[in-house]
């Protein structure tokens, strides 16, 4: 019954607009629950709310901001069987990564954001005067669909902590996750008024919350397409914004000393979540010398993934999130087809009778001016774009509007020299597992600002010069 009610001002609550949208399961077609479609009384109440009450959270202690985020970390342990039931339900995610990446994962973040806030200095002493870092205010958190938790705690975690409110939107195809997330701090009673959930169509929503007069920062994570808008109608009233845009991640092999274990992240990266990750690396770039062998190990491990019932602990891959994202996918698998890229693993097959699945697919003979070369597919679609030398395969990684993720794998002597000429904000080097405490944004129209750690915490801040003489 929750599902079907907003949370503002620590109260469940009807929509006054008494209207609701489906929920489905992408796996079966099936609807699974319903919520609430917020109009725009329903958002004044809950900006009215998160502004009501940030005097007293922005004055609130750090350390008692970091025993409410404690308690809910242990809550959210507590019920994590219910965050990736819910995760695989309402995204199709299978079960393994939902409990990995979709959840353990975020609990790491949560903990990294704990240590990594006690270690902010508020006050900076200077010689004649000081630096304040004060709470920016009402928060907008904009979240997506891909990652309904992630995505979550790198928003709204640093703004509590940092001693923000916020209003909470999540997608509208995966807000269950949300409405669990909101469960756990109204359970560990966080005080009236600092979280607050509003469901919702995404434009009709997260228009009106980017306009608001009391809405003094949005977080937005999406499609390159939708932040332009949001930049826009943000910076009507000079928001502070930040935004976590799309991706068409390279992966660059300059020799076959990282390829086994190369190879593994980069199918990792596209075929798990389905493909849905913006950080995805889609791109292989390979010279010409190594494309061969590279290929040969591509086969031979793109066969291990098992596509099938996100229920299922041995399933691997589960369907697009919705039949949108499933129409979107196959249309640039055709064009790709059309503009003369050769599948070399899998095919096109006709829908299946439930579910949105759609099998890892590998393009090769991919040119820059092929569209699945320059356009986010946002699915387990792998292409591959060969470089006769170094210099080319930097200029084809370059060759992209985006600059979010990239990967180079090969001797460690050139490989950090190449990644200092990639225009990504960030560069995975030969299958590193990556840091939470290092920062995650884009370059170029991958986005503005960043999120994760220190970092991410900084984004929630004002600075402010106290002059003394």
């Amino acid at each position: 019954m929750k599902n079907e009610l907003l949370y503002i001002n620590g109260e469940y609550i009807k929509s006054s607009s008494h209207d609701f949208i489906d929920v489905l399961n992408p796996a079966t077609e099936e609807v699974i629950s319903k919520v609430a479609r917020a109009n725009e009384y329903d958002i004044n109440q809950a900006v009215k709310a998160a502004s009501k009450s940030f005097k007293a959270w922005s004055k609130t202690s750090l350390s008692k901001r970091i025993e409410y985020i404690e308690k809910f970390k242990e809550w959210a342990l507590s019920n994590e069987e219910r965050f990736i039931n819910t995760m695989t339900a309402e995204l199709g995610v299978p079960y393994n990564f939902s409990k990995e990446t979709q959840f353990m994962k975020q609990i790491k973040r949560i903990e990294n954001f704990i240590k990594q806030v006690q270690s902010i200095k508020f006050k900076i002493k200077m010689k004649n005067g000081f630096v304040r870092y004060e709470p920016i205010g009402v928060i907008a958190a904009i979240t997506p669909w891909n990652y309904p938790l992630g995505q979550i705690v790198q928003k709204v975690i640093p703004a509590l902590l940092t001693g923000n409110t916020v209003v909470l939107k999540p997608a509208s195809i995966t807000p269950l996750t949300a409405h669990l997330f909101v469960e756990g701090f109204d359970e560990i009673n966080l005080p009236k008024g600092v979280l607050n959930l509003i469901t919702g169509d995404g434009s009709e929503v997260g228009n009106i919350l980017n306009k608001h007069k009391d809405i003094s920062k949005v977080s937005f994570t999406g499609s390159t397409k939708a932040g332009k808008i949001v930049a826009k109608d943000a910076l009507d009233s000079v928001k502070n914004i930040t935004l976590e845009l799309g991706g068409k991640s390279p992966a660059i092999f300059i020799d076959e000393s990282h390829i086994k274990d190369g190879v593994k992240t980069v199918l990792d990266s596209i075929f798990l979540n389905t493909g849905q990750t913006c950080s995805a690396l889609s791109r292989v770039v390979v010279l010409k010398n190594i494309k061969k062998n590279l290929i040969k190990e591509i086969l031979k491990e793109a066969k291990n993934y098992k596509v099938g019932d996100p229920k299922l602990k041995e399933t691997d891959i589960g369907p697009m999130s919705s039949k949108e994202q499933y129409d979107k996918v196959i249309s640039y698998i055709n064009k790709g087809v059309e503009e003369g890229a050769k599948i070399i693993f899998g095919e096109i097959k006709k829908k299946y009778s439930k579910g949105y699945f759609i099998n890892p697919l590998i393009f090769d003979k991919v040119t820059k001016d092929m569209a699945i070369h320059k356009d986010e597919i946002f699915g387990p679609v792998l292409v591959i774009e060969e470089a006769n030398n170094i210099e080319e395969a930097i200029e084809i990684a370059n060759d992209v509007e985006y600059g979010l993720s990239a990967a180079v794998f090969g001797e460690e002597n050139k490989v950090l020299d190449i990644a200092d000429e990639i225009k990504s904000g960030q560069v995975i080097i030969n299958s590193s597992n990556g840091d939470i405490n290092l920062p995650f944004g884009g370059y170029k129209q991958s986005g503005l600002g960043r999120e994760g750690g220190i970092f991410g915490l900084m984004e929630y801040l004002e600075v402010k010069s106290i002059h003394l003489e």
